[in-house]
């Protein structure tokens, strides 16, 4: 024995490994190496074994239904190469090739390995291929690829199918430059595709059947991944639309995303690729089917308005669908929204009128985000549109303004921005809620609080309750709303109500006293006038007049000397022999009884001058019981 291991030519470690791997196999015979020891890069060279001098280079044992554990120790093997184990039955714990530097291809998929090291890919810095599909790996918590992946900047194909993989997919995949192949389906991968696999230069991605929540989100990035030949993503929940930039994959051939919760129309540079095989069922795709260049194309189970190639959608509904691409397809009406007649009742949040015409968009609290589309411009008949408590934003579209029959546009609680279209006809449009806007512009008349409920048709579909619109205005043509800062909507919505109610207050008391004075003054005797006629004794030849106006009542009065006071209308005239003077007369010539023209005060009241157009100067007594 001495002998042989001095003489041997296989290196001493390597052959330790060798021995130890033959040994641990419940079936070692099918491999056909010398049963009393040997020397497995010595003369004859043993069976799936390869060496370069006296160190192994390869283990090639592909297929022949090898059962039993690996060494822990197969790291030994340091100038290994090639390691091909797949499609036997190997079982346990799979060794650490922490420190194989020179591997190149490890092929170790089709076995029942059960767990896997953390120190697993330490050092492969020469890995091109690694195989690990169909590996029951860590079933019970499942496994992440660790970061120690990256350091193999010399990976090409890397395929792990079906062996528990779990949680999001690393962001160091999408920038590893040689990366060409990566197959990862049947796991239980979840969350998106990382936004780093943008401009990858992958030829083949395999991300389909997730187990579990799968992965989601948009689709977007793999419009950039312009290699691509085949992109299998079905059996997952990625949502949103396919991207129009899908046409720019021109050298893509196989597309599946069958079972996913995609949405909106078919782009027509999808339609336009020639693909050999395209595969669309199972999602919620809408619109028009349109014609296909594929080969093979299969769009069962979706929205789609029509069920031929080529057969367009009715004007409303493609308006409709326009408007739900805006607001980014809310699954609730995604889920209601099909077919070809938006009046058919299973639209959620649509009514009609008698003539089958959208005539009620009803949308409170619909989960609704994203803008107004345009498009809804095209529903000449629509009439209202509550769209209130939602999450929308940007522009009232100026389109929207072309709906003659528009009475009610309520946007209330959302955050809708300045400016305002100017409508061409009255339009009720309640803005509460939106912080970029003034909660009463100027110019609109408030209208009382509304509860309308805009569900008119017996064959519409709508929510089955809207919330009282708590603050209104009424919009009369060309008027607009200016911005506004959420500090001045908030002081408005504190400040108005109670600058209204100390108005009414003070409105309020004025009236009641005047009402109190009308109703005492019924009761009191009529206006005291007394004109005394010109003395021609009286050296400064002055008219003299008293006056006591406590009533506005019609009166006629004659007294002692002959004159008397007439009142006509809202002017109170008094008549002195041939003088006749009214009252606003001696406002206007006393300078509405100015201090200034103050003659003198009695025990009566006060005495103020004047002169008439015609120079007549008069002297007018002012009463104190009487208010002019």
């Amino acid at each position: 024995a001495f002998a042989s291991l001095v003489f041997t030519v296989t290196d001493p470690n390597d052959l330790s490994v060798i021995n130890e791997f033959r040994k641990g196999l419940e079936n070692p015979e099918v491999l056909k190496w010398p049963e009393n020891g040997g020397d497995p890069c010595g003369s004859p060279v043993w069976p799936h074994i390869v060496c370069s001098g006296s160190r192994i280079q390869q283990i090639q044992v592909m297929g022949l239904g090898l059962k039993g554990p690996l060494p822990q120790n197969l790291n030994k093997l340091s100038r290994l190469t090639h390691l091909g184990l797949q499609k036997n039955q190997f079982s346990g714990k799979l060794p650490s090739f922490s420190g194989l530097s020179e591997l190149s291809f490890a092929y170790l998929d089709f076995n029942q390995f059960d767990s896997i090291p953390l120190d697993f890919f330490d050092g492969l810095v020469n890995l091109q291929v690694l195989a690990l599909d169909e590996n029951p790996l860590n079933a019970t918590s499942g496994w992440s690829l660790p970061n120690g992946l990256q350091d193999s900047a010399q990976l090409i194909n890397l395929t792990m199918i079906n062996c528990n993989l779990a949680g999001p997919l690393p962001e160091f995949l999408g920038t590893m430059s040689s990366l060409e192949v990566l197959l990862l389906s049947t796991n239980r991968l979840s969350g998106p595709i990382p936004g780093t696999f943008k401009d990858a230069v992958l030829k083949m991605l395999w991300l389909n059947d997730q187990s579990g929540d799968g992965m989601s989100g948009s689709i977007d990035v793999v419009a950039t991944m312009v290699s691509l030949t085949h992109l299998w993503l079905h059996g997952n929940q990625f949502s949103g639309k396919i991207p129009v930039e899908i046409g720019n994959l021109t050298n893509l051939k196989d597309l599946s995303v069958n079972t996913n919760n995609l949405v909106g129309l078919i782009p027509e540079s999808l339609a336009n690729m020639p693909l050999d095989n395209l595969d669309l069922n199972n999602n919620h795709f809408m619109g028009p089917v349109p014609k296909f260049k594929a080969t093979n194309v299969s769009f069962m189970s979706n929205s789609f308005c029509q069920t031929k190639q080529g057969a367009v959608c009715a004007p409303e509904v493609m308006a409709l669908l326009e408007f739900l691409d805006g607001v980014n397809y809310p699954s609730r009406l995604v889920q209601s929204w099909s077919g070809n007649n938006p009046c058919d009742g299973r639209w959620w949040g649509i009514s009609c009128d008698d003539n089958q015409k959208v005539s009620v968009i009803n949308l409170p609290k619909s989960n609704l985000s994203g803008t107004l589309s345009p498009s809804i411009a095209n529903l000449e008949s629509v009439t209202r549109i509550y769209l209130e408590s939602n999450n929308l934003s940007g522009f009232v579209p100026s389109s929207w303004t072309s709906l003659k029959s528009l009475s009610v546009l309520d946007l209330s609680n959302n955050n809708i921005s300045p400016p305002l279209p100017k409508f061409t006809t009255p339009l009720k449009l309640v803005l509460n809620g939106n912080p970029k806007l003034t909660s009463n512009p100027p110019g609109a008349n408030p209208s009382p609080n509304n509860s309308t409920t805009p569900a008119d048709s017996p064959t519409s579909s709508v929510p089955p309750s809207r919330p009282n619109s708590s603050s209104s205005v009424i919009f009369k043509p060309g008027e607009q709303s200016p911005e506004k800062k959420d500090s001045k909507s908030k002081i408005a919505i504190v400040v108005v109500p109670i600058a209204g109610f100390l108005l009414l207050v003070f409105l309020a008391i004025p009236l009641y006293i005047y009402v109190c004075k009308k109703s005492k003054d019924k009761h009191q005797a009529p206006t005291a006038l007394v004109v005394h006629p010109r003395d021609p004794s009286d050296s400064d030849n002055v008219v003299k007049i008293a006056i006591a106006n406590q009533t506005n009542g019609s009166l006629s009065t004659v007294n002692a000397s002959g004159s008397a006071s007439i009142q006509s209308g809202e002017s109170h005239m008094i008549e002195a022999g041939n003088l006749l003077i009214s009252v606003q007369v001696l406002r206007n010539v006393t300078k509405n009884f100015s201090p200034e023209n103050e003659l003198g005060r009695g025990g009566f009241g006060v005495v103020y001058k004047g002169e008439l157009d015609d120079g007549t100067q008069i002297a007018v007594k002012r009463m104190e019981a009487g208010i002019v």
